[in-house]
């Protein structure tokens, strides 16, 4: 083999124009790792070849391999400065990236270069849109379309940008657009279906999910949004029928058994309701949507214990749950359970007091509203026909792949690194010193405590809050915050962490703890929203591979407090962890990558940083290191890396 490869080679600097004429072939019949193979024996035989670094970069884009491809454009663009491709396809593959301002860059100097070249504009646009900068991305495809004015995909994706911006009206006529210069498409029928839904004129938008089936019967997610407008039309026969087709193209789709499971409950098919729910829990066993609306379904078999196991799970996983209280409170009456009926509704009236008090607090009195139901159909999101991943991580999983936020807790485990490598922060050592704290230890890890614990710190928070010392008062409240947050009491606790803060607003771990169950309780919430996931028509605005939409929720007040942290003391490395926590959760990823970096600067054996950095970089394709930060917090004593490596880098090295 290595006498063919050096063969190769030499006959490679004889035939150039071999080699570059079949890698375009290669390319145009999308065998990327052919042509990858044409073009690097191209560039080693002359390397200042500026077209091969570019024909292989486009390849490995294609591929997915953005790091790679940049790479390669860099080259392209070192031997020849002037080349307008390689600026064009370099931001392209930056947008990919989110690197939107290095993006725009590389637009900017491809206008200057060929002004007259419009597909740049087409694609800044689409860059534009990507950004969420509507009206930039409007104006980009009006300069494309003034030079391609049949253009249906310029159509699409500046109707996709009127729609962003609130002006169904124009995205409405520009679908009309793309539809009359390509109405074999099915996309733009699909979307155009979005507006008639939004504007409740359903039966044009079963007419364009119709059509858009006829051009594309394979797609679960047009038949899931047919099943919608189905239900909205109170055809739910047909609802059913299409649902069913989504869970025989897609069987694992939580979404659809779900949604299948309501309407079977509406109609009152409750033992098939029933089965459905099952499947529900068994692709995802924390959804407290499912477990609560299940106990519906068997209140209506009359089966009032397997509910009352039902509503008692539901508040397991959400304490908060004034709702599922106030049912079981029902439930419990009619077995007799009165005493237990009782405080069940008890408790339920003190949440719903609780939460009234303090309006604004939507994300909990979405929960405590007893009159609210959980039994509406959930609507589309982007990422409905992603059921399998491959060897690539997709961005709603990191946020439950990565290494947890740290937080002072009861009873946590101590660190198993040998005492030369323990992390020597002296205001750690010196506050849990205090006698009242020592059982309490940093950790990522939400340790569930018995009520024995919980009792014992309940005690001693009371003590400690009848001093006259303000700093002792607050070491209560702080203890009583950690005892709420680790039975899930997630707004009592932010309530406790507060008033420590106000007694004593110096202390930055106060501030770590409440920033940590801030974040606790959104995610909760979003898991509750995304455990089956929500599905919109306008997502994916943009048909190129592995553009990631999810919802990003609102971590400003935890934000604030790591703010705060960095005030007093920015040499805290567990601040720039979970603020890389915090950035990751918010789809801010290379950000997140530079506070990980920031946390290792200060302690550099830091195996959790390590490993979310890892998983971030080979989110963000730069597969090399991320494996090898990976391996190094696997070297520290975090047991997940290995199968993190064996997923995704053994993989990376078979495919190269």
């Amino acid at each position: 083999m290595l006498f063919l490869a050096a063969s190769t080679y030499s006959y490679a600097q004889y035939d150039k124009y071999y080699y570059f004429s079949r890698g375009r072939e290669h390319l145009i019949n999308s065998r990327y790792a052919y042509a990858i193979s044409d073009f690097s024996i191209l560039v080693q035989a002359d390397s200042s070849l500026y077209e091969g670094y570019f024909f292989r970069g486009i390849a490995k884009y294609n591929l997915n391999d953005y790091i790679g491809a940049l790479q390669d454009f860099n080259r392209a663009l070192h031997v020849n400065p002037a080349f307008t491709q390689a600026y064009h396809y370099r931001a392209i593959t930056f947008s990919q990236l989110s690197r939107f301002d290095e993006a725009m860059k590389d637009y900017e100097s491809a206008i200057d270069l060929r002004p007259d070249n419009v597909g740049i504009y087409f694609s800044r646009g689409i860059t534009y849109l990507m950004s969420q900068k509507f009206e930039k991305s409007i104006g980009d495809f009006n300069v494309f379309l003034r030079h391609e004015p049949n253009s249906s995909d310029a159509f699409v994706n500046r109707g996709t940008a009127y729609l962003m911006s609130k002006d169904t009206a124009r995205a409405l006529e520009d679908y009309n657009r793309a539809i009359y210069f390509r109405s074999f498409d099915a996309n733009p029928y699909i979307r155009r279906a979005r507006i008639y839904a939004m504007r409740n004129e359903n039966q044009k938008a079963l007419k364009d999910l119709d059509q858009a089936i006829r051009l594309d019967s394979t797609s679960s997610f047009v038949f899931f949004s047919r099943a919608l407008v189905k239900h909205a039309l109170e055809d739910i026969n047909g609802a059913l029928k299409d649902l069913g087709k989504v869970l025989e193209l897609d069987p694992d789709n939580a979404l659809s058994y779900y949604n299948r499971a309501l309407i079977r409950s509406q109609i009152g098919d409750y033992n098939n309701a029933l089965e459905d729910y099952g499947h529900v829990v068994d692709i995802n066993p924390d959804n407290v949507l499912a477990y609560f609306n299940r106990a519906a379904v068997e209140i209506e078999l009359n089966d009032y214990y397997a509910a009352q196991r039902d509503y008692t799970r539901a508040i397991e996983l959400y304490p908060d749950f004034a709702t599922a209280y106030m049912n079981r409170s029902i439930v419990r009456n009619q077995i007799g359970q009165h005493e237990d009926a009782r405080k069940d509704y008890d408790i339920a009236q003190q949440k719903i007091a609780l939460f009234r008090k303090d309006a604004s607090d939507s994300v909990f009195s979405l929960f405590a509203d007893t009159s609210r139901t959980f039994n509406k159909l959930l609507a589309l999101d982007a990422e409905f026909t992603k059921r399998t991943f491959s060897n690539k991580l997709e961005n709603r999983r990191i946020g439950f792949m990565i290494q947890p936020l740290f937080k002072f807790c009861e009873d946590a485990p101590k660190s198993t690194l040998a005492l030369d490598k323990q992390y020597f922060f002296p205001p750690i050592d010196d506050f849990l010193k205090n006698e009242n704290l020592q059982n309490t230890a940093l950790s990522t890890q939400s340790v569930e405590i018995n009520d024995t614990v919980t009792g014992k710190m309940d005690m001693t928070s009371e003590v400690l809050i009848l001093s006259d010392d303000d700093r002792i008062r607050a070491l209560g409240y702080f203890i009583k915050g950690m005892s709420q947050a680790q039975i899930k009491q997630f707004s009592s606790a932010v309530n406790y962490f507060t008033r420590a803060i106000t007694l004593d607003p110096t202390n930055i771990f106060y501030y770590l703890n409440r920033s940590a169950v801030q974040s606790e309780m959104i995610d909760f919430i979003s898991n509750i929203e995304n455990s089956i996931p929500k599905l919109s028509l306008e997502d994916n605005v943009v048909s190129s591979k592995n553009t990631i939409n999810q919802h990003v929720y609102d971590y400003r007040e935890a934000f604030d407090d790591l703010a705060k942290i960095e005030s007093l003391n920015p040499d805290f490395a567990y601040l720039h962890y979970n603020r890389g926590n915090l950035l990751c959760l918010s789809n801010k990823m290379p950000e997140a990558i530079e506070s990980y970096s920031k946390a290792i600067e200060r302690y550099p054996y830091f195996a959790e940083a390590y490993f979310n950095r890892g998983l971030v970089s080979i989110y963000l394709r730069d597969t090399e290191k991320g494996c090898i930060d990976i391996s190094k917090s696997g070297e520290m004593g975090i047991d997940e890396a290995y199968s993190i490596i064996k997923k995704y880098c053994l993989d990376e090295e078979e495919e190269e």
